[in-house]
């Protein structure tokens, strides 16, 4: 079960994409959208992720950083943000530790969730429940945004 709306997230330390330290807390004073998936380079997982891609300005505008996580490699998130030519990070959680803090293993892989984190670190809005090809812009309605 995921974790709740209103509750302090849980601060993580992790290498994306480029091989560069996330922490949590660095982003502190910002919006944070965490969504995590399942595996780089596989339909709905594509899906969501060029979601987010085609609306990655309107993020950019809006004071919120976008991180997408799963227990991918870095070289895994490499070859996918190539391929789909992705403009945000991606966090390569390969022991699971996010994926855990944040209540969504699914036994060796995240499942589809997303956290959306106030600027006060505590969490916003949760999505459970997830369409892949809408998903950058329901938050953003829903962020009145």
């Amino acid at each position: 079960m995921a974790l709740q709306e209103g509750i302090k997230a849980p601060d993580f330390t992790v290498k994306d994409t480029h091989g560069n330290t996330i922490t949590l807390a660095d982003y502190a004073g910002k919006h944070v959208v965490l969504y995590f998936y399942p595996k780089d380079d596989t339909p709905g997982c594509t899906k969501e992720a060029c979601s987010f891609r085609d609306n990655y300005t309107a993020y950019q505008g809006k004071n919120i950083a976008v991180f997408g996580v799963s227990t991918d490699n870095e070289a895994s998130h490499q070859a996918f943000a190539s391929k789909f030519d992705l403009p945000f990070p991606l966090l390569a959680d390969t022991d699971g530790t996010v994926t855990k803090a944040y209540d969504v293993d699914g036994g060796g892989y995240a499942k589809r969730v997303t956290y959306v984190i106030g600027t006060d670190g505590m969490i916003t809005k949760v999505y459970t429940s997830v369409k892949t090809d809408t998903h950058a812009t329901d938050i953003l309605a829903d962020l009145g945004l």
